[in-house]
């Protein structure tokens, strides 16, 4: 069992003319009218700092907080492979069904939990999707975080990914631009989506191996949006294999699942930056697993193995 967690957010405009209880119902829909009720009655829920009524209204830039209590956490992988370390950062391979940051019911099994129990000074630059493997990068001091984040701000960070998307292409290469912003979600109020008034976002994707029905790609992003790589392949009209969430076109699924199930085919398996301390251009890499590798890759690495 956990130590429990504070969900916090703030009241944005559609917040005006709901009561506490109306907001959490309307906008938290994993939960029923009588179960958030039964937490603010319980003392679980506070707005700006005080102990909420269920009855009192909210106004927009006020602050809620839900404070979890303690619960039993999915089990996860828990295991992760360091792929190089040193004073200013620390870069790992995470393992497909580990969330890297605490989300959607996991706050100690997850990467950064796992990572600090070694590496307590350890702050992500980045996150992956729990389904996705491969490499996370971490900054070990003020100053390496500060020249990191600046780099990924001015997009001098290359990520390049391998995926698996649903159908045959006869395009060896190709961009996908379509904007991604939030989108309705029947579960948990909104997601990411590709959205015609979303924020600008960029892929290039190149065809690998074609296989029966399906394609592997590599797929290169310059921005870094929220499920990027699966919107834009779905969008595209290559869906990722397995994905619960994204349909073809970009939209969610007529019964989507939720953000962190995983079931897709989707590995960070490039990272290309300066180090912070020295400038040096640096390159990492994470072997793909054998789904996500090239018959030609294989042959090769089973022939080593011998």
């Amino acid at each position: 069992m956990n130590r429990g967690w504070s969900y916090r957010e703030q009241v944005g405009p559609e917040g005006t003319g709901h009561t506490v209880l109306s907001y959490l119902t309307a906008t938290r829909l994993h939960s029923t009218e009588e179960e958030w009720a039964a937490r603010i009655e319980r003392g679980e829920v506070e707005v700006e700092g005080t102990r909420a009524r269920a009855n009192e209204p909210l106004y927009p830039g006020q602050t809620v907080v839900w404070h979890r209590p303690p619960w039993d956490e999915d089990p996860v992988p828990a295991n992760y492979a360091v792929v190089h370390e040193d004073d200013s950062i620390l870069v790992v391979n995470k393992p497909s069904g580990l969330p890297t940051m605490p989300a959607g019911g996991f706050v100690e099994h997850t990467l950064l939990a796992l990572v600090r129990q070694q590496y307590p000074d350890a702050s992500p630059l980045h996150r992956l999707g729990r389904g996705t493997s491969g490499l996370v990068l971490f900054a070990r001091n003020k100053q390496a975080a500060s020249s990191l984040a600046r780099a990924w701000r001015d997009r001098t960070v290359r990520k390049t990914y391998r995926a698996l998307g649903l159908g045959s292409t006869r395009t060896e290469m190709f961009v996908i631009d379509v904007p991604i912003g939030p989108v309705p979600h029947p579960l948990i109020g909104t997601v990411q989506a590709a959205c015609e008034d979303g924020r600008p976002s960029h892929s290039v994707a190149v065809v690998l191996e074609q296989r029966h029905d399906q394609t592997l790609f590599s797929v290169e992003i310059t921005t870094g949006r929220p499920h990027q790589i699966r919107i834009h392949m779905a969008y595209a009209g290559h869906p990722l294999i397995g994905d619960p969430l994204y349909e073809a076109g970009g939209g969610l699924k007529h019964h989507p699942g939720l953000p962190g199930d995983a079931g897709y085919f989707l590995h960070a398996e490039r990272l290309q930056f300066a180090h912070p301390a020295t400038g040096q251009r640096m390159t990492v890499t994470a072997t793909p697993p054998p789904e996500l590798q090239t018959h030609a890759e294989l042959v090769s690495s089973r022939a080593l193995a011998r």
